[in-house]
């Protein structure tokens, strides 16, 4: 314990000295190069120019003139903590309130309001393979992550404002993304207002959001459209419990935190809306992410088949979905091992970890803000045991 919980005040100290900002994977297109008309109006060289920028192994960003911001992401990562260490009690609340009140504001501030609800996007234009989205425009699974977050804040410490933000979330969803129906009237979230893809995470964010919001009011329309959109990425359940990422031909891949996403917001939903009709593929779903994406030694892998590379979102998703499911000492081992692999001597979490070689950049959001919020959430259960 005292080793987990001393990596956990390191990384909030490195957090807080940093004031939050931080540079993030996909934050390529804020380089001046892409000012240029030609670099800035291609599609594919924005994106390729964002993947390249992601993958080289030595931070490049300051040379591109890429200044470290505040995710909202990361904001409500950290919210997630402070509710966490708020309710541990092993932290003194006065200062965990200013720093809540903190980053409310600033997500009171970045919530997108051309949209019918609380939503919110990442702090930089972001070209995907499929839409160009631009900073600060919402999707459904920055806007899931923040109101996650606000939702457990509410519950463990009762701030209103978090819980009117989840409300709120939830008109959102229903009004501004749009669906893709099957032939049974069930239907997939689209990402964004702006994209009709199938990405099975993200359709699960947007049913979580509406099965938060369905405990918070009891209003059935919530939880009958969060069950719908429940039932369709149930039905794309692989034989095995996996699934791979969106019903597409480009994501095909099968990982770790995107898994874990899926059985976060399931579980959420089944426990909220007190619906145990899929009881039997949750388990199967949960022992298969359990039996395949970590080693002997507790490192957390990125896909089901490959070793490496061990990925701190990977990590940090990896502990907040087994303390969920009461796989403390699994949790345990993964924390150490990233702990004891990954954390800088200044506090903060490397990217990623390869079998030669170890990719050091600090992101924020991607490394930073995952690890502290689950730490925390270890530092809670072990306190509850």
């Amino acid at each position: 314990m005292k080793n987990i919980k001393d990596a956990t005040d390191k990384l909030i100290h490195y957090i807080e000295s940093e004031n939050y900002k931080g540079y993030d994977p996909y934050d390529g297109l804020h380089s001046y190069l892409f000012s240029i008309p030609i670099l800035g109006s291609n599609k594919k060289i924005r994106f390729l120019g964002q993947q390249f920028i992601k993958r080289f192994p030595i931070n490049i960003r300051p040379l591109l003139g890429i200044k470290k911001g505040l995710n909202p992401v990361t904001a409500g990562l950290c919210l997630q903590a402070y509710g966490n260490m708020w309710e541990s009690d092993l932290y003194e609340k006065n200062s965990l309130q200013e720093k809540i009140n903190y980053l409310m504001n600033y997500l009171n501030d970045t919530s997108s309001k051309k949209f019918h609800g609380s939503c919110w996007g990442y702090d930089f234009d972001w070209q995907a393979r499929y839409a160009e989205i631009p900073a600060y425009e919402p999707t459904v699974v920055a806007t899931g992550f923040i109101t996650n977050a606000l939702y457990r804040l509410y519950k463990q410490t009762g701030n209103e404002e978090a819980k009117n933000h989840v409300i709120s979330a939830c008109n959102f969803v229903l009004n501004d993304l749009n669906k893709s129906f099957d032939s049974n009237g069930d239907f997939c979230f689209s990402y964004s207002p702006f994209d009709h893809e199938q990405v099975f995470n993200a359709s699960m964010k947007g049913a979580r959001i509406l099965a938060q919001g369905f405990d918070l009011t009891k209003d059935e329309n919530f939880k009958i459209q969060s069950k719908s959109a429940i039932t369709w990425v149930m039905k794309h359940q692989r034989s095995d419990g996996a699934w791979i990422y969106s019903n597409s031909k480009a994501g095909t891949w099968i990982d770790n935190y995107h898994t874990g996403y899926n059985l976060d917001c399931f579980e959420a939903y089944s426990t909220l809306c007190q619906d145990n009709s899929f009881m039997e593929q949750l388990h199967k779903g949960f022992d298969f992410y359990k039996n395949n994406f970590f080693e002997s030694s507790g490192q957390p892998k990125f896909y089901d088949k490959e070793s490496w590379p061990a990925d701190c979102t990977s990590a940090g998703q990896s502990i907040l979905t087994l303390c969920k499911f009461n796989e403390i000492q699994k949790a345990m081992n993964c924390a150490k091992w990233t702990i004891d692999n990954m954390q800088d001597p200044k506090g903060y979490f490397y990217f990623r970890k390869f079998a030669n070689r170890t990719t050091k950049t600090s992101f924020m959001r991607w490394s930073n803000a995952w690890m502290i919020a689950a730490l925390t959430e270890l530092v809670l259960a072990e306190k509850k045991k």
